[in-house]
């Protein structure tokens, strides 16, 4: 299944690829004061893929242990995703926002990452995350 959305300024596109419908997915909502004031929720899949496009309109912001990598446009400050590079790549989820207005999304899962270790969380990511790209 392929889904595909934009930031509000349109400069980003995001290109989603899952195995399931999107709204079989109930999108996990993280408790850090970064995520909740950004009312984000984040969905992946381990056998997804996920492609952004407009890379260089993205600006890194790091939070909580610092290892993963938050990427918003530059323009409007849309929360697209969050990543992790593993030795085997890029992985990361993205920001499920992205895509509420044009699917029922399932109800979000809440979850507490910031009271888990940083081998933990890296551990847990590399579970349940899905392949990045990057593309000009």
């Amino acid at each position: 299944m392929h889904y595909s959305s934009f930031c509000r300024c349109g400069q980003i596109q995001v290109n989603l690829s899952l195995p399931k419908p999107i709204d079989t997915y109930a999108p996990r909502a993280c408790d850090c004061d970064f995520c909740t004031s950004r009312s984000a929720s984040y969905l992946s899949d381990p056998d997804g893929m996920l492609q952004i496009t407009k890379a260089e309109e993205l600006e890194q912001l790091k939070q909580g242990s610092g290892q993963a990598i938050f990427w918003q446009c530059k323009s409007c400050h849309d929360l697209i995703g969050v990543t992790h590079e593993f030795k085997n790549g890029i992985q990361g989820t993205v920001n499920a926002n992205l895509f509420a207005e044009g699917h029922e999304l399932q109800s979000s899962i809440a979850v507490s990452p910031k009271t888990l270790s940083p081998e933990i969380k890296r551990e847990r990511w590399r579970e349940v995350w899905m392949k990045v790209k990057f593309t000009p």
